[in-house]
C-alpha cells in the first residue's frame, strides 16, 4: 500500500480518537445540562449505557496503565506510511494538538477517575429510562 493511505488511515483513527473523546466530555456536559433544564433526550437509557461505558473503558485503561488501543493503531499507521510518531498531516497536526497533552501519569488516572465519578453521579442525580422490551 503506499504510504498516502496508511496516512488517510491513521488521520481516520485519529479523528475517531477525538470524536469518541468529544462524546465522553460533550456527554457529559449534555446530561449536566439536560438534567437541569429538563431535556427528555439526556436521560435515554441507550445513550446513557454507551456513555457510561465510554468512561468506564478510559478509567479502566488508565488504572491498568493501558495505552488506548486507538492511539497503538494510529502510531502503527503513521510508521507504515514512513511518518515519524506523531507527524503527519496537516488534520493530524491540530487534532492531536487538541488531544495529546504531557502530565505524569497519576495526573490520567485521577482526572479520568473523577470524571467517572461525575458520570456515575449524574446516573443517580439525573436516572436514565429504564430499557423497554421488545
Amino acid at each position: 500500500m503506499q504510504p498516502g493511505i496508511y496516512r488517510a488511515l491513521a488521520d481516520l483513527v485519529l479523528i475517531t480518537h477525538v470524536a469518541f473523546v468529544a462524546f465522553v466530555v460533550l456527554g457529559l456536559l449534555a446530561i449536566l445540562c439536560g438534567g437541569f433544564l429538563g431535556w427528555g433526550w439526556v436521560r435515554g437509557p441507550w445513550f446513557r449505557a454507551l456513555h457510561l461505558a465510554a468512561i468506564a473503558l478510559v478509567v479502566i485503561q488508565a488504572w491498568f496503565g493501558v495505552i488506548c488501543p486507538l492511539t497503538i493503531f494510529e502510531n502503527h499507521l503513521r510508521e507504515m506510511a514512513g511518518d515519524e510518531t506523531y507527524g503527519g498531516t496537516f488534520i493530524a497536526h491540530w487534532l492531536r494538538r487538541l488531544l495529546y497533552y504531557e502530565a505524569p501519569p497519576w495526573v490520567f488516572v485521577v482526572g479520568y477517575t473523577i470524571f467517572g465519578l461525575t458520570v456515575i453521579g449524574t446516573w443517580l442525580k439525573f436516572r436514565p429510562r429504564p430499557f423497554r422490551r421488545v
